[in-house]
């Protein structure tokens, strides 16, 4: 299936330090195993034929040269000019867009551009590029705050996407006043003379408040926060008909002690936990998981408003479900002492944690017990005065079972990252007032564990049936990338060898863990993989060691999860087999349906971030002028971006700022070379600030917050001996 190196080979040959190599080469650079070595030519036999690889001189492979027109996406910076990314990758990377050169296109928009030539630098051909169409607009909607100047009102656009004002006539028809936060309809872009113009569609509220940044970032993001008619009929009438005692073949396990365990402020379980010793000596493993393909059939209304959402979006204080919350916050839902339907994967390890069985059911259940992580870490800290012995007992299997298996899987070459999101602490009214790591005790470990297992368990079924599904995949480094992951590892003060393998990751992450270096470190490790993504191609998961891999355990909030229960489920039925896969969606359906899923995953993740970092840098305005610990994630020409410790967001340092805390005791130095490059030549004008910054990559500083700007998503920081 040469189709699995396509995008490896593009990623590797599209970078700027690529140096062209020959097919065995580049099959070395990419870790192509011998035994695919015959696919990967295919794969490049046909990227040539489609033109998106050339062979050059004494057949080395490259991209091809960037023709006179180019299709692809722009993106401008907020200083006026911007890039082209082309549609097909060429030799010549992005194509510089020179301010005013944009027609009328903003970030995200396809457009065309014509090339031209203009001179040389460093020995090779310099290009630039004029927008010539704008075949398709990114948004057409954009979410901002109202204001007025003078007579003129305007709208200044929230986030980074667009930073261009929009200005709009009669706000009064929708009874807007300044201050508010609107969402508006753009009637014309904007060009080198005019601003964009646009109608006020509606008002979201006040701007700043929690319902309207909530309702803001739904908009901006395109969440879909409603059901249609016909899909809750649906769901109503799929409800009507469960009935937990009409079995229809399935397995009644519920005078089984299992257990959930999530967050405190889940909405819903749909995953639980049963193990029980067998009589041959093994572990039996059973992971239940919420069936919800009982209730969503995959030829109805439900289901096709299900794949258009693809995931739940879990927005801070709010979540957007993937399916109605009858289902996902009731029938479906794992809640104590409710009778529920699940499928189940019985899985019998050995003592080594190796896997000597699987098992796979239909089953009703019944939560004994629902806990909190708080719960479980209490339980393991030996506070066992609230809880039935039989969930005690069972959650003394799930610790050793789940250590038993973390050693089997680390010697195995899974990765360990460690990048904490910030948890919010709310008042009792709902609003920020703090925010802090969140917790990474081993009771989160330990479901981890069971899910990896169950999600391996269920791959491998399929994979014995040779039929296509959904795959999370997650492809491994390339060298070129774990050459750059040691570039910035040397600079924080750690080493690793030139061709890192797993065991020189793993022991680069051990060596840095609780460390300040360790966001750092952790963030190359990850930028030196690609991203994981759903797609049938038969790649593994590099990070979990892992060969067979598929999402199983959240079908109440991942639409891939849905998909593979469905297989399951004829499985079980008995109408998948060898024999039928060509029943079943095939691989080409299956690519659209990654790529689609993988998408609303993205902006899902995208969504999330963006108003946990609203909900921050609000509870961060009451705080300027307070100090903070922060590491160094990063030196530009303009400045040095910091991590703070404690709320986990990125803030800016000015170079200038930055200058004088290296004028200070530890600084002089730096001052006399700052003085030197005064002399400098124009061209090497943009290099001073990164030749002589007082600070390196990972290194801990203390910063005051000097300013906080909610709307453009920026903190504003300067060290705390910097007067």
């Amino acid at each position: 299936m040469p189709d699995r190196f396509t995008s490896r080979v593009l990623r590797l040959v599209g970078r700027a330090d690529y140096v062209p190599l020959k097919e065995r080469q580049l099959a070395r650079a990419l870790n192509i195993p011998d035994e695919d070595y015959i696919a990967f030519r295919e794969s490049l036999r046909k990227l040539r034929q489609e033109g998106q690889i050339v062979y050059g001189a004494k057949n080395t492979i490259t991209l091809p040269n960037m023709a006179k027109r180019i299709v692809g996406t722009y993106e401008q910076t907020s200083k006026g000019f911007g890039f082209i990314r082309p549609d097909v990758k060429t030799a010549q990377g992005d194509l510089f867009i020179p301010e005013g050169s944009n027609l009328d296109a903003v970030s995200g928009d396809r457009v065309v551009a014509r090339v031209q030539q203009q001179g040389k630098r460093d020995g090779k051909m310099k290009l630039i590029g004029y927008i010539v169409e704008v075949l398709e607009r990114a948004q057409t909607q954009i979410v901002g705050t109202l204001a007025k100047e003078g007579n003129i009102w305007i709208v200044q656009p929230d986030g980074k996407a667009m930073t261009e004002r929009i200005t709009v006539d009669d706000p009064g028809a929708k009874n807007c006043r300044p201050g508010d936060k609107v969402l508006v309809e753009i009637l014309s872009f904007p060009s080198r003379d005019y601003y964009a113009h646009g109608v006020i569609l509606e008002k979201l509220g006040k701007s700043g408040t929690s319902k309207a940044e909530l309702l803001g970032i739904i908009r901006r993001f395109n969440l879909l926060d409603k059901f249609s008619r016909k899909a809750l009929q649906e769901t109503r009438g799929a409800i009507g008909r469960f009935n937990p005692d009409d079995l229809d073949g399935r397995e009644d396990i519920r005078d089984k002690v299992i257990i959930t365990i999530d967050p405190v402020d889940a909405r819903d379980f749909d995953d639980a936990i049963s193990i029980e010793q067998t009589s041959d000596g093994l572990w039996e493993l059973g992971v239940h998981i919420a069936d919800v393909s009982h209730f969503v059939t995959s030829d109805g209304q439900l289901d096709q408003e299900a794949y258009q959402r693809g995931t739940s979006v879990y927005l801070p204080g709010q979540v957007i479900p993937m399916l109605p919350e009858l289902l996902s916050n009731g029938v479906c839902s794992l809640q104590q002492d409710q009778d529920r339907f699940v499928k189940s994967a019985y899985i019998r390890l050995d003592d080594d944690g190796a896997v000597q069985g699987t098992r796979f059911a239909n089953s009703v259940m019944r939560s004994t017990r629902r806990l909190t992580y708080e719960d479980a870490d209490r339980i393991l800290a030996g506070d066992t005065l609230h809880y039935d012995q039989r969930v005690l007992d069972l959650i003394d299997r799930m610790n050793t079972l789940a250590r038993i298996i973390y050693r089997r899987r680390v010697a195995a070459g899974m990765l360990e990252m460690e990048l904490p999101k910030a948890e919010l602490i709310y008042d009792a009214n709902g609003h920020v007032i703090d925010a802090r790591p969140e917790s990474t005790t081993f009771s989160h470990k330990i479901i981890e564990m069971f899910m990896v297992e169950a999600n391996e368990a269920v791959a491998r079924l399929l994979d014995g049936l040779n039929v296509p599904f959904l795959r999370r995949i997650h492809p491994e480094p390339d060298s070129l990338a774990t050459g750059d992951t040691a570039r910035v590892i040397n600079l924080c003060g750690f080493a690793l060898p030139k061709k890192p393998g797993r065991k020189d990751l793993q022991a680069l992450l051990a060596s840095v863990k609780g460390k300040p270096e360790s966001f750092l470190v952790n963030l190359a490790v990850l930028k030196s993989l690609q991203r994981a993504e759903y797609s049938p191609t038969p790649i593994g998961h590099y990070a979990l060691a892992s060969e067979h891999y598929a999402h199983f355990t959240s079908p109440i909030r991942r639409y891939p999860d849905l998909t593979v229960h469905r297989l399951l489920g004829a499985y079980l039925a008995g109408r998948l087999t060898r024999k039928t896969v060509g029943d079943f969606p095939d691989f080409d359906t299956l690519i659209e349906q990654g790529g689609h899923c993988s998408r609303t995953e993205r902006n899902a993740e995208q969504a999330e971030d963006e108003l946990r970092k609203v909900k921050i840098l609000q509870m961060l305005e009451a705080h300027v002028g307070e100090e903070m610990n922060a590491v160094v994630t990063g030196i530009t020409n303009f400045g040095v971006f910091v991590q703070c410790e404690r709320f986990l967001i990125e803030g800016l340092i000015k170079a200038p700022d930055m200058l004088r805390y290296g004028e200070g005791a530890k600084g002089k130095q730096h001052k006399a070379k700052h003085q030197r490059t005064q002399g400098r030549t124009k061209s090497r004008s943009r290099d001073r600030f990164m030749d002589i910054c007082p600070v390196k990559l990972g290194q801990e500083l203390r910063v005051r917050i000097a300013a906080v700007n909610v709307p453009a998503r920026l903190l504003d920081l300067v060290p705390t001996d910097v007067g």
